[in-house]
């Protein structure tokens, strides 16, 4: 487990990092863009992301290794002009982020079932099947 954080927005997650399977892997500026809560919904977890601004085709979810990568890219432009044309102010900002999550060897890719609507991405994400352990048989010594 990592020394916590006690200057970023980290520090309850550093604590807690191995106790929750959910528990993603990012930076601050990753949390703070992309919030995520994660709920147990019976069968399957729900995770729902907030993504504000961002346009449903700049978001990618990638599985791979038991790991569920989501990115979201971001380009904005806000240039206002006066009535000759002359800029007042000119604004630009590109970047992304992304959040990764464990969710199991055992899904795949056509588990998953996504959602965007709002600036809010929910991801259903079924439990693991636990595989039941076998019972010890003995041979029966005569």
């Amino acid at each position: 487990m990592m020394i916590p954080s006690i200057f970023g927005n980290n520090f309850v997650d550093d604590v807690f990092d191995d106790m929750f399977p959910f528990a993603g892997n990012y930076t601050t500026a990753n949390y703070d863009l992309m919030k995520t809560d994660v709920k147990d919904a019976g069968d399957h977890y729900e995770l729902e992301m907030e993504m504000p601004g961002v346009e449903k085709e700049n978001i990618k979810a990638e599985l791979k290794d038991g790991y569920l990568t989501v990115t979201a890219q971001q380009n904005t432009n806000k240039d206002e002009k006066d009535k000759e044309g002359n800029y007042i102010r000119k604004e630009r900002y590109s970047g992304s982020c992304q959040r990764s999550f464990y969710v199991g060897e055992g899904v795949k890719q056509e588990d998953l079932k996504a959602a965007f609507n709002n600036g809010i991405l929910t991801v259903a994400v079924p439990k693991e099947v636990q595989k039941p352990v076998e019972e010890k048989q003995y041979i029966t010594i005569e």
